[in-house]
């Protein structure tokens, strides 16, 4: 039922959108959005261009991690509605021409999961195995030194087992054993079930946290000038490890194999998450080589940092890429659910924004937009009395949480709460949003969201961009350049990532000036290129080619 017909490589430079459906649309007035929501807010991302949705999870759960804690993979959590209003989005998605990737988390379920209540009822029954348990140390402490990424020991004691269980994330949210051939293949059931149903693929949660060191051997120390906060804050102990043995198990590409032979006979894709501070890039390169594990893995390099990329942040991150994850294919993102959104991140103005994401779309890899970025919003300054994330209330004030990126998304400048919800919504709205309404600069040509529209289509219009090589990667000061090549043709980027104006130099080449919709300028005779602050140059080669 619902089923798209669609290529094997559909996700191959694909823009994807990422609805998170707490905070997209309430329609039936409890403050939270829902799966209706979603479905009447899709012709919204369509006009975008974009090619697909990935839906945050709306599966059962007790949301003490916001649903990413699921007590049951193949229903509804009725707060989102029912599995009908599920098949509602599949059905107008694909009437829209978009696909949909559903946010699968496989490495942890919460502990309410009837799989859990039976595995911690005795250390013999038949899902006793089914999650990580472990003995204590003769002093009664947790068998390693292993730590939670939401902060303290990763070890949570039971006393009817009389062992402690795994938990890389919560206390309520217990690791399951991928060790157990029973575990993968319930989990892939739960894939088939989704696939059955009609998606187009998934977005894998943690994929390098599925399997743990069946020794559990204690993990090394990481030197402080080693340390970032990539994927956790810098106020996390857990930064002061250097995480081999609890995560980035070898042979978790084993699953990766079996769910990739699942998803084959579906043209479904995947896009993986790997959270790794000093790793990331290389396992991205592991987990989507070849035809036979994940199709795509998002990176952390340009989600992170507190300064606006610069020339050589970004040649020096795609150059490590090509050593590393050669035969791998990224997933790119500013902005998602877990972090300061980009344009306070960085401290972006309207010109800088739109620099940002025109760079972005000529990146080569595959795009996530994270909603509400297309509107410009900033970060929302979330009071302590309003916080829910749990990952803030334990870091709180040096790390805020992710609240500030997770309020409501604004449709309406002039309705009660901008058109989320006519109820209290479970995070404020804050009033700065409300100007970035959709409504409020639908007739503004100059406004952000044209600007996502026109390069989305350029982007698609350029097949380069989509799937070609990007090579001669060049930094000079704030200057950034390199070339996407395929067999359509080739294309040469320049960037301007500063607020002054700079000079450079084209090389010699018939090249046509592309991209004038967003604000590409072309070079002078001489092949000098006078570039404006936080503006670009697109140039395509023409069929003649290069004359020296």
């Amino acid at each position: 039922m619902n089923l798209l017909n669609k290529s094997a490589d559909w996700w191959r430079g694909a823009v994807i959108y990422q609805i998170y459906p707490r905070s997209f649309q309430d329609t039936n007035g409890d403050g939270v959005g829902d799966l209706l929501g979603i479905v009447q807010r899709l012709p919204h991302v369509a006009s975008l261009g974009a090619d697909a949705v990935w839906i945050s999870p709306f599966f059962t759960s007790p949301m003490k991690d916001f649903g990413y804690d699921i007590s049951d993979y193949c229903d509804v959590d009725p707060m989102f509605g029912s599995m009908a209003d599920f098949d509602q989005v599949i059905a107008t998605a694909h009437a829209l021409g978009l696909k949909v990737l559903i946010d699968l988390v496989l490495s942890h379920t919460s502990d309410v999961h009837p799989w859990f209540k039976e595995s911690r009822d005795s250390r013999d029954n038949p899902k006793a195995d089914w999650y990580v348990w472990a003995d204590p140390k003769p002093d009664g402490t947790p068998p390693n030194n292993w730590l939670s990424i939401f902060g303290g020991p990763a070890w949570q004691w039971d006393s009817r087992r009389e062992q402690y269980y795994l938990h890389n994330f919560l206390i309520a949210q217990p690791d399951l054993n991928f060790h157990s051939t029973e575990v993968q293949q319930e989990l892939l059931a739960v894939a088939k079930f989704w696939l059955d149903r009609g998606v187009d693929g998934f977005r894998l949660d943690t994929i390098n946290f599925y399997m743990h060191d069946e020794e559990l051997r204690d993990n090394p120390a990481l030197a402080a000038a080693e340390r970032n906060d990539q994927t956790a804050p810098k106020v996390n102990p857990y930064n002061h490890q250097r995480h081999i043995y609890d995560k980035n198990h070898p042979r978790n590409v084993e699953f990766l194999r079996k769910l990739r032979t699942l998803m084959n006979a579906y043209n479904a894709a995947a896009v993986g998450e790997i959270g790794d501070s000093q790793r990331g890039l290389e396992i991205l390169g592991e987990y989507t080589s070849g035809e036979d594990k994940v199709q795509m893995s998002y990176a952390f390099e340009l989600l992170s940092g507190h300064e606006p990329l610069n020339a050589s942040f970004i040649k020096d991150t795609f150059e490590r890429l090509e050593r590393v994850a050669a035969d791998g294919w990224a997933c790119w993102a500013y902005s998602n659910h877990d972090v300061v959104r980009h344009i306070s991140r960085w401290g972006l103005n309207p010109a800088s924004a739109k620099l940002y994401t025109t760079l972005l779309m000529c990146l080569k890899g595959s795009v996530c937009l994270y909603q509400g970025e297309e509107l410009g919003l900033p970060e929302a300054e979330i009071g302590f009395e309003d916080v829910r994330d749990p990952y803030g209330i334990q870091f709180w004030p040096e790390f805020k949480g992710r609240d500030g990126c997770r309020t409501p998304m604004v449709w309406s400048k002039d309705a009660v709460n901008a058109g989320f919800s006519t109820a209290k919504p479970w995070l404020p709205v804050p009033s700065s949003h409300y100007s970035h309404a959709p409504d409020a600069t639908e007739n503004d040509p100059a406004a952000l969201i044209h600007h996502y529209r026109r390069a989305i289509a350029f982007r698609h219009h350029q097949e380069p961009l989509r799937t070609g090589d990007m090579t001669h990667i060049w930094a000079h000061g704030d200057v950034l350049s390199f070339h996407r090549t395929s067999d359509e043709g080739e294309i040469l980027c320049f960037f301007n990532l500063s607020d002054h104006p700079v000079d450079t130099t084209v090389p010699a080449g018939d090249w046509v000036t592309i991209g004038g919709e967003l604000g590409s300028i072309r070079p002078m005779p001489d092949h000098t290129l006078h570039l404006g602050p936080w503006q670009p140059s697109l140039l395509k080669l023409n069929q003649g080619g290069r004359d020296g």
